[in-house]
């Protein structure tokens, strides 16, 4: 592996890249839209339309976070300088969040990380809901050493920074890389999907799972904004894809969004929705994954602050295990619904399937590899339920299995 840095934006001396490839949409996986911005292009990961239906601040934060976007290159560079704008989360009184990373990913392997300097800040109290944003500069990661022959180049975004691409410099021409014929999967989930408290961008659960499976990851994971948004639906519809997976169960709890009476028509309209642009493609219903505060115990979920003396901050579930008989929802209540509206739906769509989360991550896991802070999983765990699911959705008997002839 070389040793990239980040550096200061522009040239950096000899072997400096000097050709300026535009950034365009063509040279984007994972993006469902490119904004024109002040100083570049700022990914979505959803359209335009369905940003203009949304009036929630987390969602609107969470998809313009990169999860699984990459830029394609094929180019015989040997350097690549890319310069961004990032806009890094902080939250008062917790410990600082760990800077993004973006994976350089050379003829399918590995081949560097870096990170960026400078870049904004949106600091967010938790015990008010007042955020402040503090500006800053633009920032550039450099990769050299590359090897000097015609390659595919895959740079992989940070997925927990808002990244807006400024300029992408090389040493050669670049162009988009060919996609190469593999399917494409398309999958919506929660802060778990998205990437919480994974190492890298291109080791989330998803992004190892799509490696596993050789296909080509669309990534509509949203921290905190898995809710059965019908936007969220219609886009995912829009969006071409070979395999289709929706995982639900723990935003709608730490959430406390809806009840139970509420909850069985929402699956079913998002199904609908999926059916409508997709209505052969194999479709995956995914529960969630263990969550012991919240597997019998309603939400909403609240930060326990006594935790940060010890310097790091925990979840609790701040229901009442007596209000689910008034309809609140559990991850243990959830899972049973889903299980008996795929089982209905079933009966008439041969191409709809469910998982149950815990096959991924249940309890055995937890007492080997614990939630460090009761909700999200560790960079260890992200591995292992991607080569969980890669096997049970990817493997010979399951779901995704390639087609033979």
């Amino acid at each position: 592996m070389n040793d990239p840095h980040a550096s200061t934006p522009g040239p950096a001396g000899p072997g400096a890249a000097t050709v300026t490839t535009p950034l365009t949409a063509d040279l984007l996986r994972g993006a469902l839209d490119l904004e024109r911005t002040e100083h570049g292009v700022l990914p979505h990961r959803l359209p335009a339309w369905a940003r203009a239906q949304n009036t929630d601040g987390q969602l609107a934060m969470a998809q313009s976070q990169p999860s699984g976007v990459r830029l394609a290159l094929r180019t015989r560079a040997t350097v690549i300088e890319l310069d961004t704008l990032r806009t890094k989360m902080a939250y008062v009184g917790a410990p600082p969040r760990p800077d993004g990373v973006y994976d350089l990913i050379v003829d399918g392997r590995l081949a560097g990380q870096a990170s960026v300097t400078g870049g904004n800040v949106r600091e967010v109290d938790m015990t008010t809901g007042s955020v402040e944003n503090r500006p800053g500069p633009i920032g550039t990661v450099r990769f050299a050493g590359l090897p000097d022959r015609p390659k595919d180049v895959e740079i992989w975004l940070p997925h927990n920074e808002i990244t807006e691409l400024v300029a992408l410099r090389t040493d050669a021409p670049a162009e988009p890389a060919p996609r190469g014929g593999r399917r494409v999967w398309l999958h919506h989930g929660s802060s778990v999907s998205h990437g919480s408290d994974a190492a890298s961008p291109s080791t989330t659960w998803p992004a190892l799972a799509a490696s596993l499976g050789g296909v080509d990851l669309v990534n509509m994971g949203f921290g905190g904004s898995a809710l059965l948004d019908p936007f969220t639906a219609r886009a995912m519809r829009d969006t071409p894809a070979d395999l289709v997976s929706v995982k639900i169960g723990i935003n709608l709890v730490n959430t406390d969004l809806m009840r139970l009476r509420a909850f069985t028509p929402a699956v079913h309209g998002f199904l609908d929705t999926l059916r409508e642009g997709h209505p052969t493609t194999p479709l995956l219903v995914v529960s969630s994954v263990l969550c012991p505060i919240h597997e019998d115990t309603p939400g909403p979920s609240a930060p326990d602050f006594s935790t940060l003396s010890a310097g790091k901050l925990q979840f609790r579930a701040a229901g009442d295990p007596a209000e689910r008989a008034a309809g609140k929802l559990t991850l243990n209540v959830i899972r049973d619904e889903l299980s008996r509206i795929v089982k209905q739906r079933a009966a008439e769509d041969p191409h709809l399937y469910y998982l149950d989360g815990r096959e991924l991550y249940g309890e055995a896991d937890f007492a080997e590899l614990p939630l460090p802070d009761q909700l999200h999983p560790d960079a260890a765990t992200h591995r292992r339920i991607a080569d969980r699911f890669a096997a049970l959705a990817f493997g010979a008997s399951g779901p995704f299995a390639p087609v033979t002839a």
